[in-house]
């Protein structure tokens, strides 16, 4: 068993800058920015600061979950927009909610493996551009348009019925489960009856989501967001969905979106629906000395692991509890903890999970709980309630938060986790040296 300080074959993979976009929330219609828009706009400053050219990358990996028909593997339009030239390979990886942090870990393998050296890893998602489809009939319908010729065509058209041009909602399609037919916010209701979280306290966590946020954002500790610009001359310098000024009357304001009338998760209390970007620029030893590179972090560790699809929320207590178990650590060990708030129900819910004798012995065989997460060490600068969630690019963003923020704090160790649709759930292990 490794050290908490070891990778598990001594080879080191180094994070040595990041940059993210600020994430812009999805207001009812495409937003200015598309997948791979927001992937340049945030890449080209990451890279024109750094000591090489972007074609001495090895290769480019993103995390993403719903690209544009022309962003077919948008990791190679990233790149090529980028000018990491035409040699250097680009794929394009996605575990839904958990597309950013693959992207990460695929990197670290590659690393490790001496196959790369120096790599742009990260996530992107535009879900403000989810696409809205066409249903089954009406495809099946303009089939037999296609091929009908002179009065066949006439006949064609008396067919045609006002519910074949209802439209299929891309983005609510992707963000239910079909294996198990509910939606990702019904499972967060599934969590709150479970482990008995009142609407109170959901909306006490979210309030306090947005202040954290708008304290962040007041005293500049955001600075991994590059300023970005639309094509109109307009520019967006911050996380726009925060709301600094709600109050726990506001929030209990708001009726229950997945459980009508009965539910307790609320738009309120769940991550919104936002288009964002992140990037981060790893490598290993050799590529450190070669470019004279100055790490700002080492990724020790990274785990995955799979749950029940109908609490698919409970992803990160099993991710990090196997991490902790394979690796001797203790709760005391970790400085900060970034776990990604995709409902404030979820969260609250994996807390009281990785705390609970029960859970911990049937989930990982431990004869004792890890000690309860607090909660003035978790996502101390706001989440995904506050700041959005736009899918493929959140397990970039928090390991790269989680970096700034064990710096402002002059903290060591830190923890980035988020859950994952379908049933699954992802965890990072991030150090740094200590000045």
């Amino acid at each position: 068993m490794s050290k908490p300080g070891e990778s598990e074959d001594g080879r080191k993979v180094f994070i040595i800058d990041g940059a993210r976009t600020p994430f812009v929330k999805a207001r009812g219609k495409p937003g200015p920015f598309t997948a791979s828009d927001l992937c340049v706009a945030a890449g080209r400053p990451l890279l024109s600061r750094q000591p090489f050219k972007p074609s001495d990358l090895d290769e480019v990996i993103l995390g993403c979950m719903m690209p544009l028909p022309e962003e077919a593997n948008i990791a190679r339009v990233a790149s090529l927009r980028l000018a990491c030239g035409k040699k250097v390979p680009a794929w394009t990886v996605q575990r839904n909610c958990g597309s950013g942090l693959q992207a990460i870990d695929n990197a670290v393998s590659n690393i490790r493996l001496g196959r790369s050296g120096l790599v742009l890893a990260g996530g992107a998602e535009s879900m403000s551009h989810s696409p809205v489809l066409l249903n089954e009939k009406m495809v099946t319908w303009l089939g037999l348009w296609a091929k009908s010729r002179g009065s066949a065509k006439l006949s064609a058209l008396f067919k045609l019925r006002p519910a074949m041009f209802a439209p299929v909602i891309g983005l609510l399609k992707g963000l239910t489960d079909h294996t198990v037919g509910l939606s990702m916010g019904q499972t967060a209701e599934i969590l709150a009856h479970r482990f008995d979280i009142s609407r109170e306290e959901m909306d006490e966590y979210a309030m306090q989501s947005h202040q954290r946020l708008a304290r962040a954002q007041e005293e500049g500790r955001l600075e991994e967001i590059e300023v970005i610009y639309d094509n109109k001359g307009g520019y967006y310098d911050h996380d726009d969905g925060v709301r600094k000024e709600t109050s726990m009357e506001a929030l209990a304001k708001l009726k229950p979106v997945f459980d009508r009338p009965f539910g307790s998760v609320t738009a309120g209390n769940s991550a919104q629906v936002t288009d964002g970007a992140a990037w981060l620029i790893m490598a290993g030893e050799n590529a450190v000395k070669k470019y004279g590179l100055k790490p700002i972090a080492t990724i020790v560790d990274t785990q995955w692991a799979g749950v029940d699809p109908a609490q698919m929320g409970l992803g990160p207590a099993n991710a990090m509890g196997m991490l902790f178990k394979r690796r001797g650590l203790k709760t005391e060990d970790i400085d900060l903890w970034e776990i990604n708030e995709a409902f404030a129900a979820q969260v609250l819910a994996v807390l009281r999970a990785f705390s609970d004798a029960d859970y911990c012995s049937d989930e990982f065989g431990l004869k004792a709980p890890f000690a309860p997460i607090p909660m003035d060490r978790l996502n101390v600068d706001g989440g995904a309630v506050s700041l959005g969630h736009p899918v493929g690019a959140s397990g970039a963003r928090i390991v790269l938060r989680l970096i700034h923020a064990l710096a402002k704090n002059n903290a060591k160790r830190g923890v980035a986790s988020l859950c994952i649709g379908g049933g699954q759930g992802g965890a990072a292990l991030i150090e740094r040296e200590l000045k």
